[in-house]
């Protein structure tokens, strides 16, 4: 493999002249690894967006959006708002569906300094009310489900103003969508600090209430010369290595978002990029695999932004062969790891597409790592390595940096970690130290800088003292030709403390026995690795994001087990 290649193509574009030079600047009292070039703030990066007026930005179902379209309507917005007395360094929060004026909303905030929150669209309205109270915004932009449940929170009308997004029959005092585009007018013009608020994303926690965290417009901006580089390095090291060059024009890109927009998957990787690019947003409804072949197809996506889960259902549903999808240029996932064998699938599967991952936090404005391609092939089990502004190290439990190969929590610093958490001094002490930022995931680094995330800090299964890392087990399990999905967990044990257990649900039309799975994962790791406890579901719970809600899967597996044996 290239990978002498691919360190001479990062040392190359970010050395001195080079595209994404890295040099060290102050930043919140920090010294930090920061891009030279790297635009001042998110405002610079939609208004470089004015070269594109006739191009197609946002798709929704039979509604179209130009850039021109979409410049006219964040003005708008943007004025609109400025005459309603908000001003930089307000707060105006976002709660909807991914439609189309979520990203307009998005965009006419942030050009003119007012930070974004992006409220959960899963949230009841107890958590709304937290969110509102702590992040206490000037405005809420709702849907009409969203906008029914912020109106049973007593007094929330009183504290803010609320317009309705797709909501016509919502009540006074209200205020229709419609009413802030006919109020028409320019952008405002602002200077933007660099390290003010862009956005707050609260963190997907699935028990408790969330965590705010304060995404800067540096660290926004210096995440998506992240993804940028991400690409120009995979590219060039390939092409030095294997004679294969890009075409001299890259191609416009065409993006299918199905995770949710007020999370970093979406938002900041998926929409910057494409944005950035000139290129177009297909927006859904819902995730549905076979409508999202349908989009490819119609709107010839050449990369789609979702949980790996969604990557395995397009590919296994009964439409994918009978669709065009040769415009895919890459297929991957990120908000959680990709098990080693769709990595494969895609790469085998998909004639035209590469796959690709990304790993990263809401506390780092998006990508951390990024593997594609090649070196995605060669080591499908990485997350890949660092991106140039971060500094990445694995420490033990006494914040000492272990060796070269050993396992620890992964530690990174850098100009896209997070300002802290709103109202959160604790938090942020906890999770940030002199710009080091706590990930909570268990990992190694190789020879070659590639990280390899081996599970989260708290989702390790302890059993009679031997530590099993979940995502191990999960990684063999999906080696079974039986299985969709799975969820490994902790199971409480007089004996041992933990034993290993694991949901699982099977393609339509297969069979699997317990043993037969048990028989499968003792051929490929230790004998304490097996899962003792086997469930067979339909469905696995999940968060908004998509990801597993294994703390809730645990409580109800185990409360069976407590109850088979009482009885």
């Amino acid at each position: 493999m290239h990978y002498t290649e691919l360190l001479k193509a990062r040392e190359e574009l970010t050395g001195p002249g080079g595209e994404f030079e890295i040099v060290e600047a102050e930043v919140l009292g920090n010294r930090l690894r920061v891009y030279k070039n790297a635009p001042p703030s998110v405002r610079e990066v939609w208004l470089s967006t004015l070269q594109f007026p006739e191009r197609d930005y946002l798709v929704y179902q039979d509604e179209r959006w130009t850039y021109a379209d979409a410049h006219r309507d964040v003005a708008s917005a943007a004025a609109w708002m400025f005459d309603q007395g908000v001003k930089p360094g307000d707060r105006v929060a976002i709660a909807m569906r991914n439609y189309p004026e979520w990203m307009l909303l998005y965009w006419a905030c942030v050009s003119v300094g007012i930070a974004v929150v992006g409220m959960n669209a899963w949230w009841t309205p107890e958590e709304m009310a937290y969110a509102l109270k702590d992040s206490e915004p000037k405005i809420l932009f709702a849907d009409s489900e969203r906008l029914e449940r912020v109106l049973a929170i007593s007094g929330a009308a009183d504290k803010m103003k609320i317009v309705g997004v797709r909501a016509p029959d919502a009540p006074s005092p209200v205020i229709q969508w419609s009413d802030v585009l006919a109020h028409g007018g320019a952008l405002p013009d602002v200077s933007v600090d660099p390290d003010a608020d862009a956005c707050i994303f609260y963190t997907s926690g699935t028990t408790g209430f969330p965590k705010g965290a304060q995404l800067t417009h540096r660290g926004c901006v210096s995440n998506l010369l992240n993804m940028a580089f991400a690409g120009a390095s995979t590219q060039l090291a390939t092409a030095r290595a294997t004679g294969e060059m890009p075409p001299e024009e890259a191609p416009v890109p065409v993006g299918l978002i199905t995770t949710p927009l007020f999370h970093v998957t979406a938002n900041n990787c998926a929409a910057y990029l494409i944005t950035a690019a000139g290129g177009k947003i297909v927006l859904m409804y819902r995730w549905d695999a076979g409508e999202a072949l349908k989009l490819v197809e119609i709107e010839k996506v050449t990369a789609m932004s979702g949980v790996p889960i969604m990557a395995r259902e397009l590919i296994n549903h009964p439409d994918f062969e009978k669709t065009d999808t040769s415009s895919l240029a890459t297929l991957g996932g990120g908000g959680a790891q990709l098990p080693p064998d769709l990595v494969q699938k895609i790469d085998s599967t998909v004639a035209t597409a590469r796959p690709n991952t990304g790993y990263g936090m809401t506390e780092t404005c998006g990508i951390i790592t990024s593997v594609a391609a090649d070196f995605f092939i060669d080591k499908p089990d990485s997350a890949g390595p660092a991106m140039p502004n971060f500094e990445a190290k694995c420490v033990n439990d006494l914040g000492e940096t272990v060796a070269q190969g050993e396992v620890g929590e992964l530690w990174v610093r850098g100009s896209s970690v997070i300002k802290g958490y709103i109202n959160r001094p604790e938090a942020t002490a906890e999770s940030i130290t002199d710009g080091w930022l706590h990930t909570g995931d268990i990992a190694r680094i190789d020879e070659h800088g590639f990280i390899f995330i081996v599970d989260r800090k708290k989702d390790m299964v302890l059993r009679g003292g031997e530590n099993v890392y979940c995502a191990e087990v999960e990684a063999a399990i999906y080696r079974h030709p039986s299985v969709a999905e799975c969820s490994v967990f902790g199971v409480p044990d007089d004996r041992l403390g933990e034993e290993v257990g694991v949901a699982v649900v099977l393609k339509p039309g297969e069979d699997l026995a317990a043993v037969t799975l048990r028989e499968h994962c003792a051929g490929i790791m230790a004998k304490h690795k097996v899962p003792r406890y086997v469930w067979f579901l339909t469905a696995l719970p999940r968060n908004a994001s998509g990801k597993f809600i294994k703390r809730d899967l645990k409580e109800q597996l185990t409360k069976e087990l407590d109850s088979a044996a009482a009885n």
